[in-house]
């Protein structure tokens, strides 16, 4: 009678071990995935034409988490755990660095570093000088933009005050070509897209939907390479996964 009750007991427990078991799996794989996500790496995608030719909407980049430290803005929803940098490193200009937005603690941009916290930087006929000195830029043949209602732009290969090269485009004269001289305060950083007359960025205040001085503690991770990339595919019409896809773009390190 006795052993009929153990394997009955046994048999009820069974359910319950392995709902716990399971339980603790997911939550040991959540640790995993917060750890991941927090300090070592983070996917995002590309929304916007404002950094061609080097990204184009449709990449899906990685992006480490360690390069600058870490503020609230590494953490999912950005919880006020604390404020500042921990283990705080500072970019070089040139790197390619995605952000919180100021005004909106939601979202996120991607831009080139320009400035440093004390740089001098201006903008004289699309020409961008930092400290008093040009970048340099060379022509380098036409662009290949993907938005179908931009202007025709010529490209440059430009080099940053701390010697990366990338390419820019410029599609002529427009408003910010010309832009008064500023000093990058304390604690915050100077930004502009690589397509340089179709990005919102540090040249215009975000009153005017631009981004202004970014704050230091709003650096999220340096850009590091496109995993993959579609041309227009949808999230609801998977065989666009495969038809859309864009190979040669797949796994390219970013300038």
């Amino acid at each position: 009678m006795s052993t009929e009750a153990e394997r009955s007991r046994v048999k009820n427990d069974k359910p319950k071990s392995e709902l716990w078991e399971n339980a603790k799996a997911i939550f040991f794989a959540l640790l995993i995935f917060l750890f991941v996500r927090v300090l070592i790496f983070q996917p995002f995608t590309i929304p916007s034409q404002s950094m061609e030719p080097g990204l184009k909407p449709g990449d899906y980049i990685l992006v480490t988490k360690w390069d600058y430290g870490f503020s609230r803005y590494s953490i999912p929803f950005a919880p006020p755990l604390f404020k500042g940098r921990i283990l705080e490193r500072q970019p070089k200009r040139g790197e390619v660095i995605v952000f919180r937005v100021p005004t909106d603690r939601n979202r996120d941009y991607i831009k080139r570093l320009v400035g440093l916290p004390g740089d001098r930087v201006s903008v004289k006929e699309g020409m961008v000088f930092v400290n008093g000195t040009p970048l340099a830029r060379a022509p380098a043949g036409a662009s290949d933009t993907s938005d179908p209602f931009a202007k025709a732009a010529e490209a440059y290969r430009e080099t940053s005050a701390d010697g990366r090269t990338y390419t820019t485009y410029d599609t002529g004269y427009q408003m910010a070509d010309d832009f008064e001289e500023v000093i990058v305060p304390e604690g915050r950083y100077f930004f502009m897209g690589d397509n340089r007359d179709n990005s919102l960025d540090s040249r215009f205040p975000t009153a005017r939907g631009g981004v202004g001085f970014v704050r230091d503690e709003h650096l999220i991770g340096r850009a590091r390479f496109i995993m993959l990339s579609w041309d227009g595919a949808s999230i609801f019409k998977p065989w666009t996964w495969f038809t859309r896809a864009v190979p040669d773009r797949f796994f390219q390190g970013i300038e």
